[in-house]
């Protein structure tokens, strides 16, 4: 009962709170936010505790218990980012998603390091320069989640649509390794040997081709796989199966001649979606069934996501400063290399435009690398690891909260969004 009821009451919040958004022409997923922390530790989890009714919510130490379900979430959300990634569409558009993918990462992070080294300067007791490095980094991540369920719900389609999923699909792999190379500079400090290459650029490196390359061989052995069963229930099954052994794999983590080799499991998914796509002719098909399967279980990762925004940061002013500076420069990054990037490579006005606002939100791959540094031993008994993650729940309780209705606002002005669409997803659907 501890494991399951909150589930149901998680889902039953999400459910009704996505009503209630729809009423005010808010994307369904910040509903799904808001009833994540309506049900999180602050509010239900809360009062369950006090009263004696641990699954009346979540509390932080039921939280955890739930994990394996996002992990598997997010390999279904990089699965259909895949999707994107068919030769076709790649011969449009290919060459200028990877370099706006590239490019605007790169900028977000340039400028939230200067602001925050700034800082350093300014207060080097309050923000060490350690974790300012590091910040930067994680700036670079982009939530494929949030974005890929507004245009699902909106059915968006359009220039900036074809474009926008490839870009933050890219925008993750250029993410691993500028953070990757980040932490190893900023872990070299506090090391008497100073930066070791290995961990700098060889391994994060290697963690994305080892990704890419385990999706690769996912991909050819699941396309070849579906040819042998023809109903479409077997089909859709197998498909499950392929995605849950991705995520399950991408776990894995071992050394050869003292490099540490590791994986991702959104690159991995992604390229085991990438391969089936191009590979199967019937593709389309499986993925469309695959996508109503999967409707229950992004409801409930984003509640659970929703549950797990930590409150207690807004107790430090110096966190609500830093995290403000971090929100508004990532954004002017993000904004501006996008835009930047899209006119050099003569995307059409309306991409030059928006496409910045669209890649606001933030949160599982951010979290995910605050995470690392939080846990990682060479920040023990100092505060870097603390300020890193706090900052970064910050920042994420305000993009997953605002970024879905901004990419709303931004795909709407662009055009990808009509009226209609989303007229015939509320008959559809019944969002």
């Amino acid at each position: 009962m501890e494991v399951l009821m909150p589930i149901g009451i998680a889902m039953t919040a999400g459910l009704l709170l996505s009503r209630l958004v729809k009423k005010l022409k808010l994307p369904a997923v910040t509903g799904y936010l808001i009833a994540g922390v309506l049900v999180g530790p602050y509010c239900l989890g809360l009062l369950g505790n006090l009263i004696g009714l641990d699954w009346l919510g979540f509390v932080p130490s039921s939280i955890e218990n739930y994990g394996v379900l996002c992990d598997v979430a997010l390999g279904f959300i990089a699965f259909a980012i895949g999707d994107e990634f068919r030769i076709s569409q790649l011969k449009k558009i290919g060459k200028q998603a990877t370099v706006i993918g590239i490019f605007q990462a790169i900028v977000a992070t340039i400028v939230v390091d200067a602001a925050l080294i700034g800082i350093h300067f300014l207060m080097p007791d309050k923000l060490p320069l350690e974790a300012a490095i590091i910040l930067g980094a994680v700036a670079t991540a982009t939530a494929p989640a949030a974005t890929l369920m507004v245009v699902r719900q909106y059915k968006a389609k359009g220039k900036l649509t074809d474009i926008l999923l490839p870009v933050v699909a890219i925008d993750d792999a250029v993410g691993l390794v500028v953070f990757a190379i980040s932490f190893g500079v900023a872990k070299s400090f506090l090391s008497a040997d100073g930066i070791s290459i290995v961990s700098v650029l060889v391994e994060p490196i290697l963690e994305v081709v080892c990704s890419l390359l385990l999706g690769l061989v996912l991909g050819v052995l699941f396309s070849l796989a579906e040819k042998y069963f023809k109903s479409n229930s077997k089909r859709l099954i197998l498909s499950i199966t392929f995605v849950i052994m991705a995520v399950a794999l991408s776990m894995l983590k071992f050394s050869v001649f003292g490099v540490h080799i590791g994986f991702s499991s959104l690159l991995v998914c992604m390229m085991l979606g990438t391969v089936f796509c191009n590979m199967c002719d019937f593709s389309e098909e499986i993925m469309g069934k695959t996508d109503r399967w999967t409707a229950p279980l992004f409801l409930l990762f984003f509640v659970i996501s929703g549950a797990e925004l930590e409150f207690d940061v807004f107790k430090e002013p110096i966190i609500i400063v830093v995290g403000i500076v971090y929100i508004l420069t990532r954004a002017l990054g993000k904004y501006f290399g996008a835009g930047w990037s899209a006119r050099f490579m003569k995307c059409e006005p309306n991409i030059v435009k928006y496409l910045g606002i669209t890649l606001f939100p933030q949160a599982g791959v951010a979290l995910g690398m605050s995470a690392i540094v939080a846990s990682d031993a060479a920040f023990a008994g100092t505060e870097i690891g603390s300020i890193v993650r706090n900052i970064t729940l910050f920042a994420v309780l305000v993009y997953e909260l605002v970024g879905p209705m901004l990419t709303k606002i931004a795909l709407t002005k662009s055009g990808d969004i009509t009226p209609r669409t989303v007229i015939n997803l509320g008959e559809e659907d019944d969002e």
